[in-house]
Parts: structure tokens; sequence; C-alpha cells
């Protein structure tokens, strides 16, 4: 097993290596910016960790995290165009860079580009990726939807929020795991333990991500905090908020979440006062810590050495310890 630099260091060798230089240019160049941006590539790191916990050989995986990543960063094109977002990780989106024809074009390229690299595999393994690629990237397209959906509807639940979140995020994490487990030819057993695995952090991680950006410190988030605030986005702090308020409070957020201000500084504030005095910021934390030890409860089922499980329970402390 490497640690997680040195898988992140083999992730980034391995795309300078398959660095797409082909006509036309304005096909192929807005693909290359898009990956060359880096990011923390948590995803294909998770692949090839998958194969090495399951005694497989994290190289034979490089094809297989390529596609996670290729499919994600296909994803956040088309999300930034939906968005109209100029920035993608402090440098100009694909559409505002080009155009957004290009950003279109450009995004079903890597989709097709992702399912490519699975063409390495003999039959049973590609086979077997292939299938849970199909399902995971139509899941990424329904909680885009619903998140869409969300946005004009005032009856969201609980249950459905949870249910977005799982679809957008959560089950490219779980697919990512998977797929390591599956080239690493391990029992099928394994490979939907794994999957919950990181299913169930990765619900634990956008959980943490709404509540970081309502709580976080400004200093290490990393976005801006109360982003979700002024955008009135309806996340599980708000809904959380709803549930538990009195008619006089339901009342207060309700107004809050309707208008857009030219100082929003006394917004968040006000909704932070709410979510704290509604219970809402315990209820997120404590939902947070479910999801975690939901998470680590699956490794106690792995047939994979103590060692082992203590090495994935620290990835996910690691990816759940970000500052508040």
């Amino acid at each position: 097993m490497l640690s997680l630099p040195q898988y992140q260091e083999v992730i980034s060798e391995y795309f300078e290596k398959i660095a797409i230089c082909k006509e036309p240019k304005n096909l192929y160049e807005p693909i290359s910016y898009i990956l060359s941006l880096g990011g923390k590539r948590i995803r294909p790191v998770l692949t090839l960790m998958a194969t090495d916990v399951f005694d497989g050989d994290h190289k034979k995986a490089l094809s297989a995290a390529a596609a996670v990543e290729v499919f994600h960063n296909f994803s956040l094109v088309h999300d930034d165009i939906m968005d109209d977002a100029p920035l993608r990780r402090g440098k100009e989106t694909v559409h505002e860079k080009w155009n957004v024809n290009t950003g279109i074009l450009s995004g079903d390229a890597m989709l097709i580009l992702a399912y490519q690299y699975f063409e390495v595999y003999e039959p049973m393994i590609f086979q077997s990726l292939a299938k849970l690629f199909s399902k995971t990237a139509l899941e990424v397209c329904e909680g885009q939807q619903y998140d869409v959906d969300f946005e004009t509807r005032d009856d969201v639940t609980i249950p459905e929020y949870l249910k977005m979140i799982e679809y957008k995020t959560a089950v490219l994490l779980g697919a990512a795991m998977k797929m390591g487990a599956i080239v690493a030819q391990t029992s099928e057993e394994n490979r939907n333990l794994i999957y919950d695995f990181g299913l169930n952090l990765g619900i634990a991680f956008q959980l943490q991500d709404d509540y970081l950006d309502a709580f976080g410190d400004p200093k290490t988030f990393g976005k801006q905090v109360g982003g979700d605030i002024i955008e009135n986005k309806k996340t599980y702090l708000y809904l959380k908020a709803l549930e538990f308020s009195s008619k006089d409070q339901q009342q207060q957020l309700s107004h809050l979440f309707s208008v857009q201000l030219v100082d929003n500084s006394e917004k968040i504030e006000s909704v932070k006062q709410l979510f704290i005095e509604t219970g809402a910021s315990e209820a997120t934390k404590k939902a947070i810590e479910n999801y975690t030890l939901k998470a680590f409860n699956t490794l106690n089922k792995m047939s994979i050495s103590e060692d082992k499980k203590t090495l994935l329970k620290t990835f996910g402390e690691m990816l759940m310890s970000r500052n508040v």
C-alpha cells in the first residue's frame, strides 16, 4: 500500500503519459486543460487504493482510475455550464475560456473517452467495469437533475435531499472503490462492501460540505463561507432547521431564503443563528458522524487484514478531518 501523496503522484504521472494531443485542437485542448487543473484526484486514488487493499496491483487499475477521473471532470464541465460558473479550481471554466458549444462538445467527448479506458481489460473485467460505470453515470445525471428541480421546490424532504447527494456525489466514490475491487478480482461480497464504504463516506463528506459552508473557517475551507445561504440553497442544515423550528422561526427562514441582498453578511449571520437555535447544526453534525460510522462498520465485514482495515479507516478520518 502507498501513502495518499504517493497514489496522487502515480495518477499525475499517468495523466502526463496519456495526455491527449489530437486534432481538432478545439475539441481536445479543453479536455487537456480541465484535466491539467488537477485537484486532489480523490476518486482515482480510491480506485488504486481499493485494488491494493484486495491484493491486486494498483498499476493494473490505472486505466479504470483514469476513466473515473475523466468522467468526474466531464460532469464538472457540464455542471459549470448549467451553473454559469466563471471559475473552477481558481481558473477559468472551459465554457468561459472557450465558449458554451465547445464546453458541451468537449464534455461529450470526455464521456466517450472514459469508456475507452476500459478497453484494456479482459472481457469479464471489462463487462463488470462497464456495467457499474453505466449505472453510476446515469445516477450522477439523476442526482444533478434532482438538484436542479429542488431549486424551484419548497417541499423538499430530508429523504429526497439525501437521495440527491447520494446520486450526485456519493455513488461515484463508491463506484471508484468498487472498480479497484473488480480489477483485483476479489469476491462479490468484498466488492459490495467496499462500494458501501465509499458510498457512506461520500454522503458524510457532502453533509460536512453543507455544514462547513455555513460554519467553516474561511482561512481553511477553500470556498466562500455562506455561499449556500447567499444562493438560497435548501441544504440538509436548512431542511433540518425547518423541521425543528417554531412558526416564527419558519417564517424568518422562509423570508431570508426568498431574498437577495446587496450586503449578505447580515443574512448569513441571521441564518446561522437560526441553524444553531433550532438544533439543525447539531443534527447535521450527528448525521455526518452516523454516516462516517456506517462506512467504518463495513470494514469489519471485509475479508482483509486488520492493517488494511486500519489504513482505510485512517483514510476515511483524513477525508473527514477538514477544519470547522
